[in-house]
């Protein structure tokens, strides 16, 4: 599906918790309650159920946890029922903001299903993932692409079974390094993904600063993504790709009013009404280099421009050079037409 925008308002900034939560249900609400107060427009999780999605062989990117031994453990640890997932969606629609959670396992697919997520976001190490998208598929809901870890030709592949199935899609850019320098957000993709899938696309960053998504903003991006912690002396494996609810808040204060600037109709071609009464006030008038007597015929040589505008402005010497003034001026006031006879 084109544009309209069906992921919601422009931009869309979505706060990913991912696993930030540790495991926590009273901390997952907390962070709806700071995503809510920051101002944005969705939460994201992500759902993980250890048996569907790995097992004990699977090894640790760091060892970075004294409470779990394998990945697997850390896995079972960020597991919540589906009780528990109702909540968190029940409680952010309270807040008023969108309840997303990425999927990594069909078991997901169908939980997730069941709680009433209102789009998907595919994880770009899913997305080869062909029975997972199978059940996405299925769902007919729309569907959010993250790029990090694929090819260009393996995103024209499901971009094409996506839309081939008549569901709406979004493309975020994204660079899975945590976090990500600025030579490689990539941010100039935004508009190459625009152009090439004629579709919403946005930003998922990972550069732990607020500078990346406002750039993307400033291209134009529908959607924003961006991790969240309550302090980068937190644990997790995502916090430092990721933004303090203080930064967030920044964030979405910044997106608003350069979105803002940017739908606003401003035309070179003329002046708003607080630009023609600023150039009044710091504009120049035609007026008089000295004071000169009463029937003085005025020269050109006799006139200088002299601030505010709001007299005979500048241009306009020809309708007083040649003329005789009616009373003797003063240099300290402004030419008007009432001065020549």
């Amino acid at each position: 599906m084109t544009d309209p925008n069906p992921f919601g308002r422009r931009c869309l900034v979505v706060a990913e918790v991912a696993q930030s939560h540790d495991g926590s249900l009273g901390m997952a609400h907390a962070f709806i309650d700071a995503a809510a107060g920051a101002g944005a427009g969705a939460i994201k999780f992500q759902t993980h159920i250890a048996e569907a999605e790995s097992t004990l062989d699977e090894p640790w990117r760091v060892k970075f946890s004294e409470q779990d031994a394998t990945r697997f453990d850390y896995w079972k640890r960020m597991e919540f029922t589906k009780e528990q997932w109702v909540g968190l969606s029940e409680h952010a629609g309270r807040k008023g903001i969108l309840f997303l959670s990425s999927p990594f396992s069909v078991k997901a697919v169908a939980l997730l299903d069941e709680v009433g997520v209102p789009y998907w976001k595919i994880a770009s190490g899913e997305i080869c993932n062909r029975e997972l998208l199978e059940a996405v598929w299925q769902t007919k809901k729309p569907i959010l692409f993250s790029t990090g870890l694929v090819t260009v030709e393996e995103l024209d592949v499901v971009v094409g079974e996506t839309r081939k199935r008549g569901i709406p899609f979004g493309v975020l850019q994204c660079n899975s390094e945590y976090p990500s320098p600025p030579e490689r957000w990539g941010l100039h993709l935004i508009g190459e993904f625009r152009e090439r899938y004629h579709c919403p696309v946005g930003f998922s960053d990972h550069s732990g600063s607020i500078f990346a998504g406002m750039a993307a903003a400033a291209l134009g991006a529908d959607i924003l993504e961006v991790h969240i912690t309550f302090s980068r002396l937190m644990f997790g494996p995502d916090v430092s790709a990721s933004l303090t609810v203080n930064e967030l808040a920044q964030l979405v204060q910044g997106v608003s009013r350069i979105r803002k600037s940017m739908e606003a109709s401003v035309s070179r071609g003329g002046l708003s009404e607080t630009q023609a009464g600023y150039r009044r006030v710091f504009g120049r008038s035609l007026a008089l280099k000295e004071d000169l007597p009463a029937g003085t015929v005025v020269r050109k040589e006799y006139l200088t421009l002299k601030k505010p505008g709001t007299g005979i402005p500048p241009g306009d010497d020809g309708s007083v050079v040649g003329k005789r003034l009616r009373w003797d001026k003063t240099s300290l006031r402004l030419l008007t037409p009432e001065d020549f006879e």
